[in-house]
């Protein structure tokens, strides 16, 4: 029997392993036949970066079995996974098992299933640049993805020397999460190319640590990435004048290891951000919005102009908008198929009799 006690870990904490954390994994796995623990740093179509603390980087892919049993849980293998690979006799490096992640960050596909995004992080970096990126909704969408997951976070406000009023900026979005208590630590504005941001990020760099950067394209993601990593490990570009998106210069999740000893994955921009949870955890993420509502006068409140609500009027009304857009999401992502058609029929009967309306006033 594999006696993990006997086993040096130590220097796979330059990888971000937290052995106390996943010791129960592990011990779960089967370490028979020479099998090594790596880190998957980068996912392609049929094969897997992978890193491990005494070898160079080095590619494998995962024996169908894996992949089956793992598709058949609704799961998949994603950036910063634990795996154990063996060799076969041909030399080829082969992913046999993966530790149960600590936490996983994930979303909804088109097609309604669960997918992976990034596992086995300790900070959530959320990237948003201080120009037309600026958007509090698409934060309060990213806090929640975080908030589900477990991992707290860290609001990063990118692009601070183009801002002509950074100030400003940081108090609208304190004042925007001022009543929440939902897992953030902090909220910075930095210049994202700037020696300086190496110094305001370090208490979250240390040796052991993962950060994921997340945020939309153009947001300075990758930039921040080569600053704290000191290396042009990740390819950056310039933003659409018009509304300061990115052109997808990143176009795959990976871990890239600091000279301090933490790990970052970067990920591209998400086009879409379909959340993975339930509406009793989207409440838990909105933790505001139910402190508050526990005042109002009828326990159905929907917040929406009600008397005696103590919500409206008390939260910031982009926070409570945020709030109700995901709401009606959450709802609509549990229905069945039938309460979908049911619904959308009962849209199209309202759709008709408005449009008639309108005819009617015109004379038409």
């Amino acid at each position: 029997m594999f006696n993990l006690e006997a086993h040096n870990f130590e220097n796979l904490r330059t990888l971000g392993l937290n052995f106390t954390q996943l010791r129960p994994a592990l011990a779960a796995l089967d370490w028979s036949g020479g099998a090594r623990l790596c880190r998957l740093t980068e996912v392609h179509r049929d094969s897997f970066g992978l890193q491990s603390a005494d070898a160079p980087p080095q590619q494998a892919r995962a024996l169908p079995a894996l992949t089956q049993s793992l598709h058949a849980a609704g799961e998949n293998l994603s950036v910063g996974d634990w795996v154990l690979v063996r060799q076969n006799d041909f030399g080829e490096s082969w992913i046999h098992a993966r530790a149960a992640p600590v936490n996983s960050l994930s979303r909804r596909d088109p097609e309604g299933r669960r997918q992976a995004l990034v596992s086995n992080v300790d900070l959530a970096v959320l990237v948003m640049g201080l120009d037309r990126d600026f958007k509090l909704a698409r934060l309060d969408r990213y806090l929640v993805l975080t908030h589900s997951a477990g991992v707290p976070a860290l609001i990063v406000l990118s692009k601070a020397d183009l801002c002509p009023d950074v100030a400003a900026r940081v108090a609208e979005v304190r004042a925007h999460l001022s009543r929440s208590h939902g897992g953030v630590l902090d909220i910075l504005a930095v210049d994202g190319s700037a020696a300086s941001t190496r110094s305001m990020l370090q208490p979250w760099l240390g040796l052991g640590q993962t950060l994921v950067l997340l945020g939309s394209s153009g947001a300075g993601k990758s930039t921040l990435t080569n600053t704290l990593c000191q290396a042009p490990l990740q390819a950056v570009g310039s933003v659409r004048a018009d509304d300061s998106r990115g052109r997808h210069t990143t176009t795959g999740r990976s871990l890239k290891r600091c000279l301090g000893g933490a790990c970052i994955i970067d990920t591209p921009g998400l086009r879409s951000l379909a959340l993975d949870g339930d509406v009793a955890s989207l409440k838990l993420a909105f933790d505001d919005v139910s402190e508050l509502a526990s005042g109002c006068k009828f326990r159905n409140c929907a917040h929406q102009g009600e008397p005696g609500c103590a919500v409206q009027g008390t939260l910031s009304p982009a926070r409570l908008k945020s709030f109700q857009k995901l709401q009606r999401e959450a709802a609509r992502d549990q229905m069945s198929y039938l309460d979908k058609r049911e619904q959308l029929a009962v849209r199209k009967i309202w759709g008709r009799i408005g449009n008639a309306a309108v005819r009617a006033k015109r004379g038409s």
